[in-house]
């Protein structure tokens, strides 16, 4: 979060949620968890975790989310796969939705979702990702249709030690988004991140540490009058000997 959500193009675990094409870049298997305190409020909290694995040119990942609390929550889970293939990967992932409101019951539908990244070049690479092409909706009665997201990036890393990323994003219900982040390593294992974001405009923050098997990572952001919303993540690394 602390680029922004500008994360299109990164090859890391997280990229079962992010961009599914890009899980066939990660390095080493890892397992991960995350949680989200967004504004201050328990009730608007998300949970996740994931595990994906490396497999010669395959990535695959299960990752499992959960936001809301007794009276009102969305969860999701999800199992995808990427495939890398010459300068580019493909994935596809599928993910089971449901929303739960206390006194009204539960509903849920299968979401399908794919995406790809390639290296253009050394130093540039491109993502992009659909969610939900299908417009799937929750079925029976509902007229209600969950939301289809598509998305694009673009990242510059000119060394190991920073790189540049901007996203484009667009809800087909809601006006588009620009997303901007730059992440920089002041030290070998420690990193500092920046990002924006248009529609509504915000600023994000966030901090890396990266001991051999471990990656942390906090960000923060905030709205000028809902207040502070927090990240914490850590990810375990299978590292190969």
């Amino acid at each position: 979060m602390g680029m922004g959500n500008a994360h299109t193009t990164l090859a890391d675990p997280w990229a079962i949620f992010n961009n599914i094409g890009a899980l066939a870049e990660i390095k080493e298997s890892q397992a991960a968890f995350s949680y989200d305190h967004r504004m201050q409020l328990n009730e608007l909290s998300t949970l996740a975790a994931l595990v994906a694995i490396k497999m010669n040119h395959l990535g695959l990942g299960i990752g499992v989310s959960q936001f809301g609390d007794k009276d009102f929550s969305q969860s999701q889970a999800g199992l995808g796969i990427a495939h890398r293939l010459g300068i580019a990967s493909l994935g596809l992932k599928i993910n089971y939705f449901q929303t739960h409101v206390n006194g009204y019951g539960t509903a849920g539908a299968a979401v399908l979702e794919f995406g790809g990244l390639a290296e253009l070049s050394p130093v540039v690479f491109f993502g992009a990702h659909v969610y939900n092409p299908t417009m799937a909706s929750y079925g029976g009665d509902s007229p209600e249709k969950l939301p289809t997201i598509v998305k694009a990036g673009i990242s510059y890393r000119p060394s190991d030690k920073v790189s540049a990323n901007l996203d484009a994003e667009k809800d087909i219900l809601l006006p588009p988004q620009l997303k901007i982040g730059v992440e920089y390593s002041i030290l070998q294992r420690l990193w500092l991140r920046v990002g924006f974001n248009t529609n509504p405009e915000r600023a994000f923050y966030g901090i890396g540490f990266r001991p051999r098997r471990f990656h942390i990572d906090y960000a923060m952001t905030q709205h000028h009058r809902l207040g502070f919303t927090h990240h914490f993540s850590v990810s375990y690394l299978f590292v190969r000997k």
